[in-house]
């Protein structure tokens, strides 16, 4: 009885051990680690937060936090950053309403949004 009892306990804390391991390796995906509101994060071959929702003259950074180079060109071509190494970043303010959809020119499939209001 008490190997089963020792077990049943090994394995809930095993258990345990993983959940948490996986729920600060979640949160520290979806959080940027500038903690700024207006951080975009680039790692895992994506931009987090996908979408931003910002004010007018609000200034963006983009931070790579992946370990190859990224870039962060506007859809429409009005602003490109070049190629954002490792640990770099780039900055740029939103001065006119609306919606600014970009990607990364180097990784197909990786995009993201700045909405200003």
């Amino acid at each position: 009885m008490k190997n089963r009892i020792a077990t049943i306990m090994s394995v809930l804390l095993l258990s345990f051990a993983i959940f948490l391991s996986c729920s600060k390796s979640s949160y520290n995906n979806n959080n940027n680690s500038n903690n700024s509101p207006n951080t975009v994060s680039m790692a895992g071959m994506a931009f987090s937060p996908g979408t931003i929702t910002v004010p007018v003259n609000t200034t963006i950074t983009w931070k790579n936090n992946d370990n190859m180079a990224h870039t962060v060109t506007a859809d429409d071509n009005s602003f490109d950053s070049g190629n954002i190494g490792a640990g770099s970043s780039f900055s740029r303010t939103f001065s006119v309403a609306g919606t600014y959809n970009y990607h990364c020119t180097l990784h197909a499939g990786m995009n993201g949004k700045v909405i200003v209001q």
